[in-house]
């Protein structure tokens, strides 16, 4: 069966892991979830990912992060353009996320990159999610 919006999938199977309090979610793997996984870590949203080789799909692992006191790091994930409403937004207009507290990861021309980035190279995209 083919999965409609598997980015969509992507942020259910953290927002569920994180619901549950697991260490870790597994979910199938492709070239623009590893692009969001490596943004996820490099702002500190996740401690880490890894991707398994498997013989039908590779499967990605995602280790979830949290505070001292058990708290999620992450308090909410949306995701914005969907496949039947595609979101588009120029350089300067691109939404803040909870003022500045939290990132939107867009689609470029030049890779999948944060809000912040995009604005600091100048180029608009898509709106894949938004994170806080």
């Amino acid at each position: 069966m083919t999965m409609v919006d598997p980015i969509a999938d992507m942020l259910t199977r953290i927002r569920n892991g994180i619901m549950a309090s697991y260490d870790k979610v597994e979910m199938p793997c492709s070239k623009m979830k590893i692009n969001m996984a490596k943004i996820l870590k490099a702002e500190g949203y996740i401690r880490n990912y890894r991707t398994i080789e498997d013989s039908k799909q590779d499967i990605m692992v995602i280790y979830l992060k949290y505070n001292e006191d058990k708290t999620p790091v992450i308090k909410g994930l949306k995701r914005i353009s969907k496949p039947s409403c595609r979101m588009y937004s120029r350089c300067k207009k691109i939404p803040r996320v909870l003022n500045g507290l939290g990132i939107n990861i867009i689609s470029t021309s030049r890779g999948i990159m944060t809000d912040r980035e995009a604005k600091k190279t100048g180029i608009g995209g898509e709106i894949i999610c938004s994170v806080w």
